[in-house]
């Protein structure tokens, strides 16, 4: 049994009459951006959800991560009755409802990790047409990573980024 999506505007309607929002992104996407009062609750400690006796609206960005976990969020709702945002914030931002954004939080680490994979392969593709062939092997190594991290789920990039000064600020909250 999948679990109903509710329109933005009549989300917004069940929270004001007592529904709890929750957030499913990682701390890091929901610390830069986030509807005003929803619960940071990411999607990897959804098993520990406090169910309460009112209605949970789960979000993500776009929808498509609770889309794909509705299974996982019904089961952590525990009976509950529970919605999922139709569009995730992407949607409530274009309905016109309040985000609020906080631009001083690091980008979400796995745009950094896509922003740091393109940017080594066209060095890597670049530097080796224009100095050496060997360079190539760096657009390679990339490459291989990428892959070893859909095949796994470590991102060793995404750790080594993590670890950087400018995201520290987001680990301790």
């Amino acid at each position: 049994m999948t679990i109903e999506t509710i329109a933005p505007a009549a989300a917004r309607k069940a929270l004001e009459a007592g529904a709890i929002l929750i957030d499913i992104r990682d701390a890091d996407e929901h610390a830069r951006e986030k509807i005003p009062g929803a619960l940071n609750v990411p999607l990897a400690r959804i098993d520990g959800l406090a169910t309460a006796d009112r209605p949970l609206v789960f979000h993500c960005r776009s929808g498509m991560r609770t889309q794909a976990n509705a299974a996982a969020l019904r089961e952590a709702a525990r009976g509950t009755p529970c919605y999922l945002l139709e569009g995730g914030i992407d949607g409530w931002r274009q309905a016109g409802l309040p985000v609020a954004v906080d631009r001083k939080q690091p980008l979400e680490i796995m745009r950094q990790v896509q922003i740091g994979a393109g940017g080594l392969t066209l060095i890597g593709v670049a530097l080796g047409f224009l100095v050496h062939p060997g360079f190539f092997g760096l657009s390679a190594f990339v490459g291989a990573g990428l892959t070893l991290a859909g095949a796994t789920g470590w991102c060793g990039m995404a750790m080594l980024l993590r670890a950087m000064p400018w995201n520290r600020a987001v680990q301790a909250g």
